[in-house]
């Protein structure tokens, strides 16, 4: 199982940053070449119905070793990695024997990943950890998963006399920008339910996750000379702001943690003749997500009546739901995971989402999909960091699954 470390080494490398501006699908053709090295070792090492198709799906099956008829299980991770910072260039770093200090991540530029501001790093003091060099996400976010999907079935496969039954794997595109699934065909995926392998640190078991949309907003101003604008001006930018001042100042992820859901300001531009403003709506409460919405409503309204009818456009659009309720009637699912994380020497901690997954819209598309640990912190950002024993617990953790799935 120690080759988990390398694969993750060189796909953190290929950049496959998503674009969610993209009207194409995959968003960005750059997800295809990790797609083409995954098909590549797939093939390599033996797995079957190997196949990467137009949507940019990798798709392959794992034989099974058993004649008892067992349930086909699905294993997922997503090859892209987020837009909230650099994809290009990843060098990763290995620290070893984490000394429980400051990490200086870039002499030149002089950026520090310390325990002072990421406290989980004094979880880790002995252990070898993987970091950026601080220009970069180091992208473990889904890589890590990834890699331990791909190192767990190169085990099985060299280890036939682990009895299992059939497995499914998937990796997909454009997972970051809520599409990750838009294609997918379930169906012909043929598992009767899966996992996805996009959490945090080690131990967390996820099957509920926020309901989520995204807003825009968009000011129609009028640009007047400002020496001859008095009474005719219009300003956009500044009706963008009064919007914002409108929306409750504590329901802001900065101010909410645990269930607690927010609306948040992803980004704002624009001049007196146009602005906008990009949002995201989350909460794991149906009635609170859809009491967001509305609430961004009134604020539209309000303004509409202040400054003329159209001047405010909102466009609210939903992304996923909490998969809560898709999973729930499924307890078995749970109790393989819970099981397999106990075999390994790891205690199962189920933890909300505060965000969502592909399976969180797969499980409302008739594949329950709860979320399993990849092992790493401060995903989306330049401080992101994984304990290689995440890694190699995540290797375990699949390995034991498929074969606690395989003995029942």
């Amino acid at each position: 199982m120690t080759d988990v470390v390398e694969r993750f080494l060189r796909y953190v490398k290929i950049d496959t940053q998503s674009d969610p501006d993209s009207t194409t699908y995959p968003s960005t053709a750059k997800q295809l070449d990790l797609a083409k090295v995954l098909v590549e070792e797939l093939e390599a090492m033996g797995m079957e119905e190997v196949k990467l198709d137009e949507w940019g799906y990798v798709t392959a099956t794992l034989p099974a070793t058993t004649d008892q008829p067992r349930p086909v299980v699905g294993l997922l991770a997503h090859m892209d990695t987020s837009f909230s910072a650099s994809g290009k260039d990843v060098k990763p770093r290995i620290v070893e024997q984490y000394d429980g200090k400051d990490i200086l991540l870039n002499p030149e530029l002089d950026i520090v990943l310390s325990p002072y501001d990421f406290a989980d790093l004094l979880n880790y003091v002995g252990d070898d950890l993987i970091v950026t060099d601080g220009t970069t996400l180091l992208g473990a976010d889904d890589k890590a998963g990834v890699a331990e999907i791909m190192s767990a079935m190169a085990w099985l496969i060299a280890n036939p006399q682990v009895k299992h039954g059939k497995v499914r794997v998937a990796f997909t595109p454009d997972e970051e920008i809520g599409s990750g699934v838009d294609h997918f065909d379930v169906s012909a995926f043929g598992a009767d339910f899966a996992y996805t392998l996009d959490g945090g640190p080690v131990g967390e078991l996820e099957y509920e996750n926020f309901n989520a949309a995204s807003a825009k907003v968009t000011i129609h101003g009028r640009s007047v000379h400002p020496g001859a604008s008095k009474g005719k001006m219009k300003n956009a930018a500044m009706i963008a702001m009064e919007y914002q001042a409108l929306l409750p100042a504590f329901d802001r992820p900065e101010f909410t943690e645990n269930y607690e859901g927010f609306i948040h300001l992803v980004n704002i531009r624009g001049d007196a003749e146009e602005a906008s403003l990009g949002y995201i709506i989350r909460d794991h409460d149906h009635d609170k997500f859809e009491h967001f919405k509305v609430v961004m409503g009134d604020a539209a309204d309000f303004l509409n009546k202040r400054y003329g009818a159209g001047t405010v456009d909102l466009v609210i659009k939903d992304s996923y739901y909490n998969m809560k309720e898709m999973v729930e009637p499924h307890p078995e699912i749970l109790e393989y995971a819970k099981e397999a994380y106990r075999a390994i020497g790891v205690e199962p901690r189920f933890v909300p989402v505060r965000g969502g997954t592909d399976g969180s819209r797969l499980s409302y598309m008739g594949l329950p999909t709860p979320n399993l640990f990849s092992g790493g912190h401060n995903y989306h950002g330049r401080f992101e960091y994984i304990p290689i024993k995440g890694l190699e617990k995540g290797v375990e953790m699949v390995v034991k699954l498929v074969e606690v799935i395989g003995a029942r």
